[in-house]
């Protein structure tokens, strides 16, 4: 019989917190569609100040920010945005951008630390010569932190060299900071220094901040402006969602601190997974919340037998290949929990140890 559940699905899976519950009983709202609920002003507000930008909106998801924010930067149909290979709004957004917008992705192969070379994405720019027959470079798109390649960080630096690559063609630059605060926590660096050279992003709420929905996107007062016409034209205007935002804004006070805490239970875990016999993690690569670890060839267990097991113990994780699992760390993740879990892929791997929380040769 399951004594405890460890859920390692995704850092959206947090439940909400007394405080943002209670937050969320006696917020003050009003008609956000009328630009009037001021539990909804002050998150945006708020969000605005800390990512260094004039303006925010709260949407219901990221996958409607970010594609409000290429909508916007492309207003025109046949545009094209530049993206890497390997980022969500190219693999799981469901083609948004395409299906609904009209905009056509090129991609660059993102490197191993989310980047991608500074010469490969100058080199995807159209020539604005041959607009006859090619499409029109209007937007460059990078993820903070890269989530496929593992919740890597991109620079300050980095990003400073993309925004200045843009500006010299006269492109705008989105940045897709769903876990921009893990890259803040994980670099030393403020959100805003982060963002500075980015026109526009879009930053999640629900992972690992741990408020239950939304996004905010943040840019100039007038990029807000257009979207906020987006947001409705997609259906994302909602009355009062004030609700909603008061438990965002516990999430900012309370749980920003949380993360640190989250990135070295994460390192402490794949430190782990890399003592048991079977199994492969780069730990070096573990930079904040997320591990994707390998079960080697050869190994009598394949990853989605390993999930089943584990689910049978309590402990979700989600299967990426039949080689490849991710795991994501939350604020709602103990040091046992991780203890726990390590004893349970264990015994899933190598016949030792029952799942009992009690692992003596992997000091956690």
């Amino acid at each position: 019989m399951v004594t405890r559940t460890v859920d390692l699905r995704s850092d959206t899976v947090t439940k909400p917190t007394e405080t943002m519950r209670a937050a969320m009983a006696i917020a003050e709202v009003d008609d956000d569609v009328l630009v009037c609920d001021p539990t909804a002003d002050r998150l945006e507000t708020e969000m605005a100040r800390i990512t260094g930008k004039e303006a925010a909106l709260f949407v219901p998801s990221g996958t409607m920010g970010n594609l409000i924010s290429v909508l916007v930067h492309c207003e025109v149909r046949g545009s094209e945005v530049i993206l890497g290979d390997n980022s969500h709004i190219h693999i799981y957004e469901n083609g948004g951008i395409s299906t609904l917008g009209g905009v056509h992705p090129r991609t660059v192969k993102n490197n191993e630390d989310g980047t991608m070379d500074i010469n490969l994405i100058e080199s995807a720019i159209r020539d604005p010569r041959g607009e006859l027959v090619y499409p029109t470079t209007r937007l460059i798109c990078l993820e903070n932190t890269h989530a496929n390649c593992g919740g890597r960080c991109l620079p300050a630096e980095y990003i400073d060299r993309v925004g200045e690559l843009a500006k010299k063609h006269g492109l705008k630059l989105h940045i897709d900071g769903a876990r921009i605060f893990n890259a803040s926590i994980a670099l030393g660096v403020p959100v805003h220094r982060l963002l500075q050279a980015a026109d526009s992003a879009s930053v999640c709420l629900s992972k690992g901040l741990g408020a239950p929905v939304g996004s905010v996107i943040v840019g100039s007062k007038s990029f807000i402006a257009k979207a906020r016409r987006l947001r409705k034209t997609l259906g994302g205007g909602m009355r009062q969602v004030g609700i909603i935002c008061a438990a965002a804004l516990v999430a900012l006070q309370e749980n920003i601190a949380k993360l640190e805490g989250d990135h070295k239970k994460a390192k402490i875990l794949a430190e782990g997974l890399n003592q048991i016999k079977g199994l492969k993690v780069n730990v070096t690569s573990v930079e904040t919340n997320i591990v994707y670890f390998e079960i080697v060839e050869g190994s009598n267990i394949t990853a989605e037998k390993l999930c089943k097991y584990l689910q049978e113990h309590g402990v979700l994780m989600m299967p990426e290949s039949s080689s490849r699992i991710r795991v994501v760390l939350h604020h709602q993740i103990s040091g046992t929990d991780v203890q726990y879990t390590l004893s349970c892929i264990q015994q899933a791997v190598t016949g030792v140890h029952d799942c009992n929380g009690d692992l003596k040769e992997i000091s956690v």
